[in-house]
């Protein structure tokens, strides 16, 4: 995505559990996250200090949330690094089938956190040889572990729309054909921390939750839910005509993202793909399509960094 020259660990407390009402309406975020990195080296119930989110909750075996039946659906059976099996395992949304640990590991508190997680949910943890666990990686730094899950179960976009426990307007990001996983992974890793309530990619054209969107991600994947859609045109106004706002980033904004306003109602913000930016009936369907400025010499930033800025530039003037 081009956002061009004027242009557009610790061990997390375990309250993130669903509720009928709601987008599965959770303990307070803040529950007890540690603020960590991809080592995962926070202390265990060291609280952020956010107030409640409820992205899906414990949407386990049992979920009462809505999922679409696909034969192509988000992926993310095989989850590699230390962070992101953690979040796999402490989101506890999906079975996990097994664990893979390389016997050569030295002792670390995200180790720790993991086995004792393991444990908890009763999911095998096996010790094997490091060239076994990369030949099976799909990854090119595993850093010792990988998890394997059910698939992420995608939702509706009606469920998307729902407010939060605490009356908390839907925050939406649209992704118009990121095909970059590495990309994908970063800006959904962002968006979370900026308090995106919900994601929505398109069904083909795209990339969906690959081992490499799932480990850039750290995480981020497990407490996100995730819609599927067939065209983003339509999806915009659909989303329009539920009263959400929607806010285009590129490189042919109108006006830039500092210059932005947005009140406290839904609101989503939609980024392109790498490269040519937001598709021609997707910018013409955006209630404003905004800009980065750009103040150096290189004309442009890639679609992860340009979404993490817009994420939290909206995150801000919501407030």
């Amino acid at each position: 995505m081009s956002s061009g020259r004027g242009s557009g660990g610790g061990r997390r407390g375990a309250g993130r559990g669903g509720s009928a009402g709601g987008r599965g309406a959770g303990a307070p975020r803040g529950g007890g996250r540690g603020q960590t990195g991809a080592g995962g080296k926070g202390g265990k119930g060291r609280s952020t200090g956010r107030g409640p989110r409820n992205p899906l909750g414990q949407m386990g075996p049992q979920a009462s949330a809505p999922r679409r039946s696909t034969n192509e659906g988000l992926g993310g059976e095989q989850v590699e690094g230390r962070q992101a099996v953690r979040e796999l395992l402490l989101a506890n949304r999906r079975d996990t089938r097994e664990i893979w640990m390389a016997a050569d590991l030295d002792p670390a508190p995200v180790l720790s956190d993991i086995r004792e997680l393991a444990a908890e949910a009763r999911v095998v943890i096996k010790e094997v040889g490091r060239n076994k666990l990369d030949a099976a990686a799909r990854t090119d730094a595993p850093q010792g572990v990988i998890a394997f899950a059910r698939p992420l179960p995608d939702v509706d976009l009606e469920y998307l729309l729902r407010p939060g426990p605490g009356g908390e307007q839907p925050f939406l990001l649209l992704s118009d054909g990121i095909t970059d996983p590495g990309n994908l992974g970063a800006l959904l890793r962002s968006a979370e921390c900026a308090g995106v309530t919900g994601v929505v990619l398109p069904r083909h054209r795209a990339v969906h939750i690959t081992p490499t969107v799932a480990k850039a991600a750290a995480g981020s994947v497990e407490h996100l839910p995730m819609a599927l859609v067939g065209g983003m045109p339509k999806t915009i106004q659909e989303l329009q005509k539920a009263g959400v706002t929607v806010i285009g980033l590129d490189e042919r904004g109108d006006r830039t993202l500092w210059d932005l306003t947005v009140g406290s109602g839904p609101v989503a913000l939609v980024l392109g793909a790498e490269g040519p930016g937001l598709a021609r009936l997707v910018r013409e369907r955006c209630d404003e399509v905004v800009s980065i400025p750009m103040r150096g010499r290189l004309s442009s930033l890639n679609v992860a960094t340009a979404g993490a800025l817009a994420c939290f530039e909206v995150a801000r003037s919501r407030r």
